[in-house]
């Protein structure tokens, strides 16, 4: 039995059969889209290295039947430049240092997204600790993810008003 499913992926349609309905978001995505820039960490949740946004909300893909998301938008760590010009929050992670070894950058990228979407930073170092506590590094680049996501907050808003 096959199971059809349509996903926006990254702005563009996609029509997907599934052989299996117990086919993570996060398999599909690597293994059948190509799009390798979310990370298979823990397989459970419980790292965020493989974070994407599906209708603006943060999810983790390893735990996401695709099957269960027919008709969602799904934003991955490749569709969020635009034009070539690096989102906000990209640039932000560049500019204080908020990753080291790379591995759980992505999942970073995407949770810092979608904590500043759901307007829940604020200003305070703290409150962006707590919010971005589903995504672990291992190299401890903590300090400077804090920093990108506090840096990254106007710039965010600005571009999203304009689009």
């Amino acid at each position: 039995m096959s199971f059809p499913i349509t996903l926006t992926v990254n702005g563009s349609a996609r029509e997907i059969l599934l052989d299996d309905p117990r086919v993570t978001l996060l398999d599909l995505l690597r293994e059948r889209l190509d799009l390798t820039g979310s990370k298979k960490g823990c397989d459970r949740g419980q790292c965020g290295a493989c974070t994407v946004l599906v209708d603006g909300r943060r999810v983790n893909s390893c735990l996401a039947l695709a099957v269960s998301l027919d008709g969602a938008e799904v934003v991955t760590i490749e569709g969020l430049a635009s034009g070539g010009e690096l989102h906000p929050v990209q640039a932000a992670f560049l500019a204080h240092d908020g990753f080291q070894c790379g591995f759980c950058t992505p999942g970073q990228i995407m949770s810092a997204v979608g904590l500043l979407r759901e307007g829940h930073a604020g200003d305070d170092p703290e409150r962006v600790r707590e919010g971005m506590s589903g995504n672990l590094c291992r190299c401890g680049a903590y300090q400077g993810i804090t920093e990108a996501v506090l840096a990254a907050q106007g710039a965010t808003a600005r571009r999203e008003d304009a689009a």
